[in-house]
């Protein structure tokens, strides 16, 4: 398989610019240091090289942003919701505004290109009309009572301080997916962003204090904890924090949900994906392999609803098969800044050499492999990768294992039952797909007793959710929802109010006393 690579790539002198130009344009006034001067180093995958280093968060600084949220919440809490809202409305109107500069740090950190960058940050905007909206529909319901005289009602109420974990390859939407809907119902946020991407998260933090000081809402509802494991464990273990918002790894969550879970804090994981798409002799191949490849490709296989698993019938894999690796072969690789690129770099070297361990096992387990090499582009010490398609003769070890790079399993299958079965024998329950024009397929597929995961789609591949959809999936990945539909609940708890209006006092289910 042949692929356009893309030679040229930005120095890192140039790359350092750019965000300098970025951090400034939003505001920011975070000091960066020179590479080596001490402190977290902030990278680029485009080149592999460090950029800066910002100042790193100590265990007491992430235990006073834990008590300053807290403190905030209590004038937070009582705060109208509608004008709660205006602080999101805010956060919004500087998005728009500043929505390229933002987007110019996730490619330099995150090395997605021009356009699923500014996707990224279209959906922080989306997520901030969502929650304006949300402000002024907090609803409760009311209940009949079984005795008369009587009003039964559930009222909704803020949760308290929500710790917010974030992941490298969303590195501003899934904060703001948390933070628009935790604000406005009531919360306060504490965020602490993956290592990878520190200047993203300084770009944030800075419009959300300039959207606090503009609407006049205390600038501690929204509280940024730069580095590593120990500062995230704080919010792991603070009781204060009452709601842990945490997007990894499923080793991650593992380990995560029982310790929230031994204090009876609540959790919201959303963690691996190992997502498939079923494709039926019923499919228009054209819309499939459009569908596919995006999925497939797209943010060079490292997005959480990556397509992961193929899943064809055998009438129509040969040719499905080839028109996947003729379209591979007309993805530009390189730096994710240039005109016509389609797949930017893998976040860091761990990356390659699992993809290559993934690689090289599926051959072991009898796969036939078709791309996957790694390509040099300029002089950099950075990985970017041909994404890779692997026929395999069943669903091995391998497959069941979610690699974070551009890797398409396939599989084929004889029945729609089979196809079926195969989605749902892996352990991760994220996103999922069919490509059919028979009503009956799709149907099937969306039933009970069809895919199991969170996400199940029908003509569109496993990637670019929505926001107005509840996004999360089941068994391994988590069991969490965030972002649209009623996700807003997690963030609050519920009270049952009952009322009497009458001048009698009647138990219920006919209790007498007395």
């Amino acid at each position: 398989m042949t692929t356009t690579v893309m030679s040229a790539l930005p120095t890192s002198d140039a790359l350092r610019s750019r965000a300098r130009d970025a951090l400034d344009a939003v505001g920011s006034t975070a000091r960066l240091g020179s590479p080596g001067s001490g402190g977290l180093a902030a990278s680029t995958p485009i080149t592999g090289d460090v950029l800066f280093t910002v100042a790193e968060s100590s265990v007491e600084q992430a235990d006073a942003a834990i008590a300053e949220a807290a403190q905030a919440f209590t004038t937070w809490r009582v705060t109208p919701a509608p004008v709660r809202g205006a602080l999101v409305a805010r956060l919004g109107e500087l998005l728009v505004e500043h929505k390229a500069s933002l987007a110019e740090l996730v490619t330099i950190e995150a090395g997605k290109i021009t356009s699923e960058a500014l996707g990224e940050v279209q959906e922080m905007i989306d997520i901030c009309e969502f929650a304006v909206g949300l402000s002024r529909q907090l609803y409760g319901k009311t209940i009949a009572s079984e005795r008369p005289g009587h009003r039964l009602m559930e009222t909704w109420h803020p949760l308290g301080v929500v710790g917010v974990i974030t992941a490298f390859n969303f590195p501003v939407a899934v904060w703001a997916w948390n933070t628009a809907v935790a604000l406005v119902c009531g919360d306060t946020v504490v965020w602490k962003p993956s290592e990878l991407t520190p200047l993203t998260a300084l770009g944030c933090q800075a419009l959300i204090e300039r959207a606090c000081s503009d609407v006049g809402a205390p600038v501690e509802v929204s509280r940024l904890l730069l580095g590593s494991r120990e500062v995230g464990v704080r919010l792991v273990d603070d009781p204060r924090v009452a709601l842990l918002s945490a997007t990894g790894s499923v080793r991650m969550g593992r380990e995560v949900g029982p310790r929230v879970a031994q204090r009876f804090g609540r959790v919201l994981l959303e963690l691996g994906g190992n997502n498939a798409a079923i494709v039926t002799p019923a499919a228009d191949l054209d819309l499939a392999v459009r569908g596919i490849v995006f999925s497939a490709a797209g943010t060079a296989g490292q997005r959480c609803t990556t397509l992961r698993r193929l899943i064809v019938h055998s009438s129509v894999a040969d040719e499905l098969v080839s028109r996947i690796v003729a379209a591979y072969g007309q993805l530009a690789v390189g730096d994710p800044f240039a005109d016509g690129t389609l797949v930017g770099p893998l976040i860091h070297s761990a990356s390659y050499r699992d993809m290559v361990g993934a690689l090289q096992q599926a051959v072991a387990e009898g796969g036939e492999v078709i791309g996957g090499e790694r390509v040099e582009v300029g002089e950099s010490d950075a990985f970017y990768v041909r994404p890779a398609v692997v026929r395999m003769p069943a669903q091995t070890a391998v497959v069941h294992a979610e690699t974070f790079a551009p890797i398409l399993y396939v599989l084929t299958y004889e029945t729609l039952d089979e196809a079926i079965a195969l989605n749902n024998a892996v352990p991760q329950g994220l996103s999922s797909s069919i490509f059919t024009l028979d009503m009956r397929e799709a149907e099937r597929f969306m039933a009970a007793d069809g895919s199991d995961c969170g996400i199940a789609n029908v003509n569109i591949g496993t990637s670019g959710a929505e926001i107005g959809g509840a996004f999360g999936g089941e068994k391994e990945t988590g069991g969490g929802r965030e972002s649209g539909s009623d996700s807003w609940q997690a963030y609050m708890r519920r009270a049952t109010n009952t009322v009497n209006y009458s001048a009698e006092l009647p138990l219920a289910q006919g209790v007498t006393f007395g």
